[in-house]
Order: C-alpha cells, then sequence, then structure tokens
C-alpha cells in the first residue's frame, strides 16, 4: 500500500536536486564527510542524505524514515553507476561542463561579487564550487537517462488505471482552485533605426577589438549576456547547441575571425571562433539585447488591443489569433493555451505569476484581459491578452474529471516497481557497502553489506 501518493515521485526527486532548488543542495558546501554507503565506485555521503531528505520535505513529501530515504539514494547511485557502464548512453561530459559554467555565473547574478558568494556557499574556490555543481548534474544526467532506458516500453491499460484509482482514491490528492488559460504573447518589434543602433555599436566595439582591445575585456564590460564575467566564453559547444544563426555565423569563421553583428532571437551579437576541433568549438560573443523602448512597446499594445478587438467582434477567434500573431513558441500551435509543469491545461492558481493572477482575478470564462506588459523566462520584454477557458474549484482527484493525472501516477508507479525489479536483478554482480550504523534497517532488497 502507499502510504503517501506524494512519495511515488520521490525516487525520481532526486534526479532534480539542482534544477529547482540549487541552493538547498549547496548550502553545506562541504562534500567530503562520513560515508554511508559504497555502490560500485559512486559513494553516498552523510551529507547527501541530510540535503536530499530536506529537499523532498520541501518538495512536500512527508519524510521521516532515514533508512527507507537511503535506499532510495542506493538505488538511484545504482542506476548511475550501471548508467555510466551503459554504451547506449552518451557521454554528455562536456555539455555538462559548460552548463555547470553557465550555472555557476547565474548564481554570481545574485551577489554583489564572486567572493561573496563563494563565502555564502562555503567553498574556497570558483573551481571547487563549478566542480560541485558538475557532479550533480552528472548524476542526474545519467540517472534519468538509466531510468528512462529501463521504463521506455513501460505503459498503462485503461484497466490499470481504473484499478489504480480504485484501490488508492481515498489517498489521492487534493487539487487546490485552478484555471485554463489561453494566452497572445507579442514581443514588441524594434524599429529600423533602434536595430541600426545596436548594430552600429557592435561594429563599434570590433574596430576597438581590431585596435588592441581584447574581446574578452569588450564582452566583459559591454556583453548582456550571462558569459559576461566569463569574457563571453562557451568552450565545447556540440554542433546543434546554439540557435541556428549564431551557430551557423560561428562556425564560418576562421579561428580568431570576428563576425559582423548577427541578429537572433535574442538579440545581436558579436561572435570570435576561438577553436574548432571535430563536432565541437569554442566560441565567444558580445551579445546587445533586443530591449524595446516605450515607443515600440506602445505600438505592440496597440497592434494587439486591435487584435483583441476583433476577437470580442467575433471576426477572429482566439484560437486562431494565437496561431496567427503569438510569438509564444510553446502555446500558439494549441491555440494558446498555457501548460501546467505535468503537461495540463489545468494550472492551481497558486502556481501562477504574480502578474497573470493579478491580471485574471474575478473574470469568467471566455473573458479576456486587457492588453499587459510582461516579460517572459528569459527576461525579454512582451504585451500579452489572457482568456480564461474555465475555473476549477478544489477538488480530489477524480477518475472522471482528472483522468489524465491519475494515468500519469499509475504509470509512475508501474514505472516504479520496474525499476525496483531492475535493481534486485543487479544486486547479486554490484558491490555494495553500507556503513554499520544502517545494520539495523529493515531494507526492501536484500544488500550485501560487505
Amino acid at each position: 500500500m502507499v502510504k503517501n501518493l506524494k512519495l511515488l515521485s520521490l525516487f525520481m526527486a532526486v534526479f532534480t536536486l539542482f534544477t529547482v532548488k540549487v541552493n538547498a543542495q549547496l548550502q553545506k558546501g562541504s562534500l567530503v564527510d562520513g560515508i554511508t554507503a559504497v555502490i560500485g565506485n559512486e559513494i553516498v555521503l552523510e551529507s547527501d542524505i541530510e540535503e536530499q531528505m530536506n529537499y523532498a520535505r520541501q518538495q512536500g513529501a512527508h519524510v521521516t524514515d532515514r533508512c527507507e530515504f537511503l535506499e532510495n539514494i542506493i538505488n538511484n547511485k545504482l542506476l548511475i553507476y550501471e548508467a555510466k557502464r551503459d554504451t547506449l548512453i552518451a557521454n554528455q561530459s562536456a555539455m555538462i561542463k559548460e552548463r555547470a559554467d553557465q550555472k555557476y555565473n547565474q548564481i554570481l547574478r545574485n551577489f554583489p561579487d564572486e567572493r561573496t558568494m563563494l563565502n555564502a556557499y562555503k567553498f574556497r574556490s570558483a573551481y571547487e564550487m563549478k566542480n560541485a555543481i558538475e557532479k550533480i548534474d552528472t548524476d542526474q544526467y545519467y540517472g534519468q537517462q538509466k531510468y528512462a532506458r529501463i521504463t521506455e516500453k513501460v505503459d498503462v491499460t485503461p484497466n490499470e488505471v481504473t484499478d489504480f484509482y480504485n484501490t488508492y482514491k481515498h489517498q489521492l490528492p487534493m487539487v487546490k482552485d485552478e484555471v485554463s488559460v489561453s494566452q497572445i504573447m507579442m514581443f514588441p518589434k524594434l524599429t529600423e533605426a533602434h536595430k541600426n543602433e545596436l548594430k552600429a555599436k557592435l561594429l563599434k566595439i570590433k574596430q576597438d577589438i581590431q585596435n588592441g582591445e581584447t574581446f574578452e575585456q569588450m564582452a566583459r564590460i559591454y556583453s548582456e549576456d550571462t558569459s559576461a564575467s566569463n569574457g563571453g566564453l562557451f568552450t565545447n559547444v556540440a554542433k546543434g547547441t546554439m540557435v541556428k544563426p549564431f551557430e551557423a555565423a560561428a562556425l564560418n569563421l576562421q579561428e580568431g575571425e570576428i563576425s559582423d553583428p548577427v541578429e537572433t532571437e535574442f538579440g545581436y551579437h558579436l561572435i570570435q571562433l576561438v577553436k574548432k576541433t571535430g563536432k565541437v568549438y569554442d566560441v565567444r560573443h558580445i551579445l546587445l539585447k533586443s530591449t524595446p523602448n516605450e515607443e515600440e512597446i506602445a505600438a505592440a499594445r496597440e497592434e494587439l488591443n486591435n487584435i483583441r478587438t476583433q476577437i470580442e467582434q467575433k471576426k477572429i477567434t482566439f484560437k486562431e489569433a494565437a496561431y496567427k500573431y503569438s510569438d509564444d513558441k510553446q502555446t500558439k500551435f494549441n491555440g494558446g493555451v498555457l501548460s501546467s509543469q505535468d503537461g495540463s491545461s489545468k494550472i492551481e492558481k497558486i502556481n501562477l505569476s504574480p502578474t497573470l493572477a493579478y491580471q485574471i482575478a474575478g473574470l469568467n470564462p471566455g473573458d479576456i484581459t486587457d492588453v499587459f506588459s510582461d516579460q517572459n523566462e528569459r527576461e525579454q520584454k512582451t504585451v500579452n491578452i489572457v482568456m480564461v477557458n474555465e475555473v476549477i474549484p478544489s477538488h480530489q482527484l477524480d477518475i472522471a474529471t482528472d483522468y489524465e493525472r491519475i494515468k500519469n501516477l499509475a504509470l509512475e508507479r508501474k514505472k516504479g516497481e520496474t525499476v525496483e525489479r531492475w535493481i534486485k536483478s543487479r544486486l547479486p554482480d554490484v558491490f555494495i557497502s553500507i556503513n554499520e550504523r544502517y545494520n539495523n534497517c529493515a531494507f526492501k532488497s536484500s544488500w550485501d553489506k560487505k
């Protein structure tokens, strides 16, 4: 029986320790302490248990059994150990290292300087902190890949969904007040004069570099990208990683050569190819973002307000307008419908952004907000309208109205059972040693405590 359905996803939670709660994982800063377990050549530290239990609690799981939690961590480490030996799982070390540098720079943006950040996280150097980030991301990557390989053919039938619901319907979680909404989002367009101003500034920077300034120093001074603190450098970039205009320009350069201004969805770039080796390359860039001015934002608001009027006059449907006019690639092809993290079109109100929650407050199904200004996850300025499709009061999950969610719960449970069986099949062939302080734990699997 499931004690608490929030624990259904606990097994996967340790794969996402960095993506949502980087601070929780790095807070202590110390990666050298008492060894709790060894799985093949992977180790579990006592601090790992503490940090990951805290993370699970923060995600809403009821975690009290330390032995049960340790077993979940050991299961994950076994997946990671086996994944690193699986030749069908690609080695992404170069990309993971690059992303670790990017995450390091993202964290740095929240502090006045690097030393303050390192002191806060109790790391002695940038090298040590980047290594910690890289280790977490490496474990996450291999764990996810092996889990996916083991469960790739697992599915549930309608009868299995019904059986799952009948067994656990009294334990299914309550869903808080929800809404279903659709949006049309537009990026204000820069005038030709504004575009020419940005390109002229980049050409002046290029001239300064040709006159003796270093590209690295100019990137630190002028670039509006997070890579500025690193001199605009990206290393070991795999082909296909960057947006097409950027990559096409970079790979058409000779080593050391600097491009003319290149336009992408992020703005305008100066690009310098540092090195190209096989399918990877090193590159520096200076980014000037396409940040619209007040005049350009006002023009976009007027354009979107005209579209809103056409919708209200039934000259075009909201769905048609989203497909035709929205700049949001994630929603324009499904009528502008926003999705929750689990892929559902129903979003709990408490998970809405403050701006969106304010704009739809008091609206009924079919109502459309006035045009409002916002910004996306990349901090690009936008103008938006949102239509309320449905308002769903708080309720317990029910198969009649929440079939897809219940199906996902049933599927995750079946995947978990599949992985548990696979783990038990691997136990005889993998060295596993658990510290004697856990000898009294009643583990589900017969771990061989060597």
